[in-house]
């Protein structure tokens, strides 16, 4: 047995999200407004032409309700006398400016089209550029003739060298091959690369100069406690709690929240130090012959975390030294290299007859492969991984220097 829907199915199409039954039409209780076709008039129109639409009643007689839309740009006006003492100029004739005028208020100062109905057979042909420079003229003049004394007028002004400029220099950028598009994008992306190295060798230079910063206020702070705890009473001394170290990334529990807890607890490193940094820390206490857990005295675990400290900040000045060192050799080397195919071409250009090198147009394609890099190239992670192993707490290979 198959039941049907009691209702009919939609004559049109309903929306599916909402279903046909749930869509009612809002029906107010107030009396519809009347409405009458009615003539009409556009202030905008010359010639008085006469249309009509729908109105409400109530609207009747008033103006159309679009002309307020209708701004004009106000084009000034000028007498024969004004043009005969300000306005005269050697390269227009008054009519040819007449003309200009009535172009620019016929058309709303949109100059291409005022250059487009430009007469050109009857007067000289003339560019958009100059169009403007003669209107812009006559009106920062009648303007300044026609101010108030004692007024700063606001006087247009029209640079139209500079505009022939840009239009020349966007012509030129129009009009380049594909072969200029791709060199210049090919030292866009060089710039890019040596911005970028420049970026990385100063954010070097910053944690170097971090970790010499950290080495000279440790080295401070340690000698101040020492001359503080000669002067001070055995008893305050038991009583005082030790300043915990937190330098060379090392950052260690302190525990200011109430409740009991074990001094040995101290001695443990914060999670944000590298698995690596921590081994070479425990490889060298070891080597010093130090156990890895010594006694949870006061003065212990303070010397014991002032001594781990002071293992990775040695180690992280031993690693910037070694980047220093092979950067430098790096650049000396690039450097010679250099200067010797400098000299090279040097003595090739000056051996026929005197005659100079090779062409620029043959250095230009000869100059995208090899690329002078001067700020140095970023490491490669097989040269970082020997000059970490070089700089570890036991023995630093030093580079001899050429």
């Amino acid at each position: 047995v198959f039941s049907f829907p009691r209702d009919a199915p939609p004559l049109l199409p309903s929306d599916t999200t909402q279903g046909y039954r749930t869509v009612k039409a809002k029906l107010g209780c107030k009396r519809v407004r009347p409405w009458k076709w009615m003539l009409f008039t556009n202030p905008a129109r010359k010639d008085g032409a006469i249309f009509y639409h729908w109105r409400r009643v109530a609207d009747e007689g008033k103006d159309y309700a679009f002309a307020r839309f209708n701004k004009a740009v106000q084009i000034p006006v000028y007498s024969e006398q004004e043009y005969q003492m300000y306005l005269h100029d050697d390269g227009w004739t008054k009519a040819e400016t007449d003309h200009l005028f009535d172009l620019c208020k016929r058309f709303d100062l949109r100059f291409i089209i005022v250059h487009d109905r430009y007469d050109h057979q009857q007067y000289r042909k003339r560019s958009v550029e100059d169009l403007k420079e003669r209107y812009y003229n006559i009106c920062a003049k009648l303007t300044k003739i026609r101010a108030p004394p004692g007024t700063d007028p606001k006087i247009p002004v029209f640079d139209a060298g500079h505009e022939r400029r840009r239009k020349e220099q966007l012509e030129r950028l129009y009009n380049r091959t594909a072969l200029q598009v791709e060199e210049e994008e090919y030292l866009i992306q060089e710039l890019r690369k040596i911005e970028s190295r420049k970026k990385e060798r100063e954010k070097k230079a910053q944690d170097l100069q971090k970790l010499i910063t950290a080495a000279d206020t440790t080295t401070e702070m340690r000698r101040i406690e020492r001359k503080a705890t000669k002067k001070k009473l055995p008893q305050k001394k038991e009583m005082e709690k030790p300043a915990v170290p937190e330098t060379a990334g090392i950052k260690f529990p302190d525990f200011k929240s109430a409740g009991v807890t074990l001094r040995s607890q101290r001695r443990a490193v914060g999670g944000g130090m590298v698995n690596k940094k921590k081994k070479l820390m425990n490889k060298c206490v070891v080597q010093l012959s130090i156990h890895l857990s010594p006694m949870p005295t006061e003065e212990i675990v303070q010397m014991y975390n002032e001594l781990r400290s002071d293992l990775v900040l040695v180690y992280e000045l031993k690693q910037a030294h070694a980047n220093c060192e092979y950067e430098l050799q790096m650049l000396h080397h690039r450097y010679e290299a250099l200067a010797k195919a400098g000299a090279a071409a040097g003595g090739d250009g000056a051996g026929h007859d005197g005659q100079a090198g090779p062409g620029g147009d043959e250095m230009k394609g000869e100059g995208r492969d090899p690329i002078i890099d001067v700020v140095g190239a970023p490491l490669t992670p097989n040269s970082r991984k020997r000059r970490e192993s070089a700089s570890s707490c036991s023995s630093i290979k030093k580079v001899k220097k050429p």
